[in-house]
């Protein structure tokens, strides 16, 4: 409203350890802050302000008193960066690298933990030179190149789970490249965008087999032990070499790969892993399915009511 100002009150629920957020008209940005907040030590605090979102915290908090500023300030809280869903809201990746950047820099170097969307070449950069003791990094449909790839990885040493599902820019180089130097990896997520199923026949026949990044995967990612790779294009020569180089694997994720036929003892391997998604899995067709569902559910509710009128 004109000539007013909204404020943030924030309140606490001792048994939960959460803090929720309401709206206040008015000019005074005074919390009602519990006796027992006031004695907390910056890291129990970080421990609370972590589950908020990322956005919201460095929004929202800093304005209930000057402790809990300097604490949002400070590294504690940002051991753990998840801006996903922030960065889909975004969705600029100028915007996205500015902020990753910010939130990088106050965590001083305690980085363990990143997830990201659409991350351009500035925002990996820094992150991989201020995130050397990075665990996790998950940054699905990002833009960064393989160039960019291939200067950094070294930093990523540290890393044990990697998604970079749908990063269209980073080819089997810059695969390779991770594979070399993040010698820790367990985790990977590789997964490629699904072709419409009206096109299906046409991808399928058009589209090459190419086992170049599946053996790069089992030449370089050995201590693997969930792997996901929907709709890559890769044979059975080339899960035949994963399952031979990568013995630890667990979990295996092959769907939309119809280059793939299990031909051979593969199937058994398969089938003797803890979860196993094969190439005609329908997930995405689930996903479709569910969304047709709810448009013939709203066709009916919409024709229910000219019917009633």
């Amino acid at each position: 409203m004109d000539g007013e100002r909204q404020t943030k009150r924030f309140y606490s629920d001792s048994f939960t350890g959460t803090v929720a957020v309401s709206n206040n008209v008015g000019g005074n940005r005074k919390a009602d802050v519990s006796g027992w907040w006031e004695g907390l030590s910056p890291e129990l605090l970080a421990l609370i302000f972590v589950r908020i979102p990322a956005d919201q915290l460095v929004r929202a908090i800093p304005l209930v008193c000057k402790s809990w500023r300097e604490v949002v300030a400070g590294p504690y809280c940002w051991t753990d960066i998840d801006v996903e869903q922030w960065c889909r809201r975004c969705n600029r990746s100028d915007l996205i690298d500015s902020a990753v950047r910010r939130l990088v820099r106050r965590s001083k170097g305690t980085l363990r933990r990143l997830s990201a969307y659409k991350l351009g070449n500035s925002g990996f950069s820094f992150v991989a030179n201020c995130g050397r003791c990075l665990k996790v990094l998950k940054i699905p449909m990002s833009d960064v190149t393989d160039k960019m790839v291939e200067k950094h990885a070294e930093s990523l040493a540290m890393v044990t789970v990697l998604d970079i599902s749908y990063c269209l820019k980073i080819s089997s180089k810059g695969l390779e490249a991770l594979g070399k130097h993040c010698k820790a990896l367990t985790h990977l997520k590789r997964n490629m965008p699904p072709p419409e199923w009206e096109q299906l026949a046409v991808e399928v026949d058009a589209a090459k087999m190419d086992d170049g990044e599946a053996m790069i995967i089992a030449d370089t990612m050995p201590k693997l032990r969930h792997l996901e790779l929907g709709f890559g294009r890769f044979s059975d020569r080339g899960l035949d070499a994963i399952f031979t180089k990568c013995r630890a694997l667990t979990h295996l994720d092959i769907q939309g790969c119809w280059s793939v036929k299990l031909e051979g003892d593969l199937e058994d391997k398969c089938n003797q892993l803890v979860v196993f998604k094969g190439p005609w899995d329908d997930d995405y067709d689930d996903a479709r399915s569910s969304e047709n569902e709810g448009d013939c559910v709203d066709e009916v509710a919409e024709s229910s009511s000219s019917d009633s009128d």
